[in-house]
Formats: C-alpha cells, sequence, structure tokens
C-alpha cells in the first residue's frame, strides 16, 4: 500500500483533533460534490457523507446494496472538491468478511478520507445485526489497513441496537455499551449511537463509553447545545437533509400536476450563487 501523504496525515490529525475541541463537532452529510460544497461554504469544519445519500443518487438502496467502486468514486470527488476533512459512511464495509473490509479501507484511503464510519447492521434478513465478535475483527481489518498506510483514520463505530431495537428495552442499554467496549477494543476511536434522543440514556451512554460520543440529529433530538452539556462530542445529521431535499422535489413537482403553482420554490437559493460555488 502507498503510505499516506504528510498532508493527508496532517488533515486526519486536524479531524481527529475536532472530536477533543471544546465544541460538540457538528456534520452535515454530504451525498455529492455540490451538497459538499454547500456545507462547506456554510462554515462546516468537516464533512461527513450519508451512505443513504450517496446510494439513493447513484439509483440504488440503501443498506448495503451500493456498489463499492461507485460508492468510492463519489467520495473520491467530494474529498478532491472541498478542503475540508472528509469522513466516510462504508455501511458495514461493502465486504463479506474482515479481509474485504481491509481492501475497502485501503480504496477509501486511496481516494483521500481520512475518517470512516463503520456499521454492525447486517440488513441481511436474519439477524438485525453482526456478531460483535465478527464486527470487531473488521473493525481491527480496517485499523490494521490504516496503519500500514500510516494514516491516523479516525474509525467511528456505529451500533444501531436502539435504531432497530433490538432486544428488550431494558437490556438495550449494557449491550450497547458492551458492544462499544468490543469495538473500542478492536480498534475504534468513536462509537455513533443512532436512535437515541432521550437525555437519560444519552448522558448514560456518555458515561459508560469511553471514547467519543456520536449521535444523530434532526427534528426532535436535544439541541446541540444541550447534547454538549450532556458530553456527546460529536452530532450527524445523516440522512435527514438529503430526504429533506428529495421531499422539497416531491411537493414542488406535485404542486407543478396538481394546482399548477410554485409556491413549494420560493426559498430557493440563487441561481448565480450556485453557479458560482460549482465553478470553483
Amino acid at each position: 500500500m502507498t503510505v499516506s501523504s504528510p498532508r493527508t496525515v496532517e488533515t486526519a490529525k486536524t479531524f481527529r483533533a475536532l472530536h477533543a475541541a471544546d465544541d460538540v463537532l457538528c456534520l452535515a452529510n454530504a451525498w455529492d460534490v455540490p451538497t459538499a460544497r454547500l456545507i462547506e461554504a456554510a462554515g462546516a469544519p468537516a464533512i461527513a457523507t450519508t451512505s443513504a445519500g450517496v446510494a439513493w443518487s447513484l439509483g440504488t438502496a440503501d443498506g448495503d446494496h451500493v456498489d463499492r467502486a461507485a460508492a468510492i468514486d463519489r467520495i473520491s470527488a467530494i474529498v478532491a472538491a472541498t478542503d475540508v476533512p472528509v469522513s466516510a459512511d462504508i455501511e458495514s464495509g461493502f465486504a463479506a468478511d474482515a479481509e474485504e473490509v481491509g481492501e475497502t479501507i485501503r480504496q477509501v484511503i486511496g481516494a483521500g478520507a481520512v475518517g470512516i464510519n463503520i456499521e454492525d447492521a447486517t440488513h441481511d434478513g436474519e439477524e438485525p445485526l453482526r456478531d460483535p465478535g465478527d464486527q470487531a475483527r473488521r473493525i481491527a481489518a480496517a485499523r490494521q489497513t490504516a496503519a500500514d498506510a500510516g494514516l491516523p483514520l479516525y474509525i467511528n463505530a456505529r451500533t444501531d441496537t436502539y435504531l432497530l431495537a433490538v432486544g428488550p428495552e431494558s437490556g438495550r442499554l449494557a449491550e450497547t455499551l458492551d458492544r462499544a467496549a468490543t469495538f473500542l477494543a478492536a480498534g475504534a476511536d468513536g462509537v455513533f449511537v443512532p436512535g437515541v434522543t432521550d437525555p437519560e440514556t444519552i448522558a448514560a451512554l456518555v458515561e459508560g463509553i469511553d471514547a467519543p460520543l456520536n449521535i444523530l440529529v434532526g427534528p426532535g433530538a436535544p439541541s446541540v447545545s444541550e447534547l454538549g452539556r450532556l458530553g456527546v462530542a460529536r452530532v450527524s445529521l445523516g440522512s435527514t437533509i438529503v430526504r429533506a431535499a428529495y421531499a422539497l422535489v416531491h411537493r414542488s413537482a406535485s404542486e407543478l400536476f396538481d394546482s399548477g403553482t410554485y409556491s413549494s420554490l420560493r426559498d430557493d437559493l440563487p441561481y448565480g450563487e450556485v453557479n458560482d460555488l460549482m465553478s470553483r
């Protein structure tokens, strides 16, 4: 494997440091070059991709259906089009086993990303979550591949215990903490627990996880300032932005066909502003 350039290593260190800053790291998730540039122009210190948005924009369902090469190409384009660190959502690794996860990471690093999300959901219709030992081997493979490239890749280990409501509610916190500990021991740097908005549960996760905690946010979630007071290090909008964008497409098209009016489009961005941003 080609050793990462000094510039990429510094970018990775910058991204890693954002998780230890006084302010919560806020990530608005992009799915293509225009959304990445818009997010960067809004003042983002870093950009994360959304696997759902990338998959949908490629005409593919989310949940381990997207072609790895197509996803890597999209990550590479976003990295090339922006000047801030990029973290790639790689679902469960675009891979059947740990060895293939290592190959995915090699390509992700080659694309210029300095962080990843890797999840334990299976999407195969059998068990909702991958066996913790299997997931740990995948994370370890990602860590080893990054180490071989000389890159301090930030590995954000996602567990969907709450998002998929796995097992009895009474045991969900303990299961989440156990998985988090296993994934951190395997080489993860942070833990992402989507599907949690209850402040008491979030506080318990912060207390029980010995690493930066990432929470999925959107309407109904506590504010960033409140999450910061609870000890959350990182928040992500996930697929919320892309779903809101698609809702606008549906709403404006429906209005056009149903009533022949256009009020849904009153808050559009000026043509020149968007065009200038894409002319960089």
